[in-house]
């Protein structure tokens, strides 16, 4: 079996978050990604229930994606869904079916107003599910946010360290848009010795940098680039210029970028990939 490129730290690689659909209609989605087909595109990174809310199987999509576009899909695989049961069926079932990577996180938390119809489960806490993915042999990446839960970049690091000595291989970041974002993160995860791969995430308008500055954890979008998206002519185009600075950035140092299309506007990547 050939080696896998998101665990090589050695290889930059460049990888797509997909948002599974909300319903069962995969069509429209694997068409926006079989267009992606002429761009240096690594694999895909498809998340699970993103913002706790009901989408697609992430594992029946990975298999649809890498059945239609030939390329590798990288299974979310959260604590909150599953008992333990379940997860390790989950595992065992991603390798029947050709997926060799999952991104193993906790999960985003339920809202206050979903609890009283779902619950969040946890039967393992995240460096259990990296064993138990090791252990299935499967290759196993993981979140890092230098903002998790409210805590300090020290504690983020600390964590890392611990997904690492528990088995993870690569770390994918919350996205970043300056310089220095990026070269703190190099620094502070330079002595744990996995492969770090940059996020990236194209903005859209002046509202979307606004939004991900003052309510999301752990995004810092900077004060000039904010202003850049507020005085743009074009602010998508302004969003995907930043994303390529990024990308440049990303091949300085990292392992790796992870590019987060906004709101399902695969479109963009022709800006952002193009030569």
């Amino acid at each position: 079996m050939p080696s896998n490129p998101f665990v090589d730290k050695n290889r930059f690689k460049v990888l797509i978050e997909v948002v599974p659909p909300a319903g069962p209609e995969a069509a429209p989605l694997l068409a926006a990604l079989k267009s992606l087909a002429p761009l240096p595109v690594d694999g895909f990174n498809v998340a699970t229930n993103p913002v706790a809310k009901a989408r697609m199987s992430a594992m029946a999509l990975c298999a649809l994606i890498q059945q239609q576009t030939g390329r590798p899909a990288v299974l979310h695989c959260t604590t909150r869904d599953h008992n333990v049961l379940s997860i390790q069926a989950l595992l065992w079932g991603a390798r029947a079916l050709g997926i060799r990577t999952v991104l193993a996180t906790t999960g985003d938390f339920v809202a206050l107003g979903d609890r009283a119809v779902t619950t969040t489960v946890r039967d393992v806490d995240v460096f259990a599910l990296i064993a138990m993915a090791r252990a299935s042999g499967l290759d196993v990446g993981v979140a890092f946010d230098p903002h998790a839960d409210g805590g300090s970049p020290q504690q983020a690091v600390r964590r890392l360290e611990r997904k690492a000595a528990a088995g993870a291989q690569f770390a994918v970041t919350q996205p970043v848009y300056d310089r220095d974002g990026a070269r703190w993160l190099l620094e502070a995860t330079a002595h744990i010795g996995i492969a770090v791969i940059m996020g990236i995430l194209p903005l859209r308008t002046a509202r979307h940098a606004e939004f991900l500055h003052q309510r999301v954890s752990g995004i810092v979008v900077p004060h000039q680039l904010r202003r850049r998206m507020r005085e743009a002519e074009d602010p998508v185009a302004a969003g995907a210029a930043n994303a390529r600075q990024m990308l440049a950035v990303a091949r300085e140092g990292f392992a790796g970028a992870c590019i987060m299309p906004p709101f399902d506007h695969y479109e963009v990547m022709g800006d952002i990939l193009a030569p």
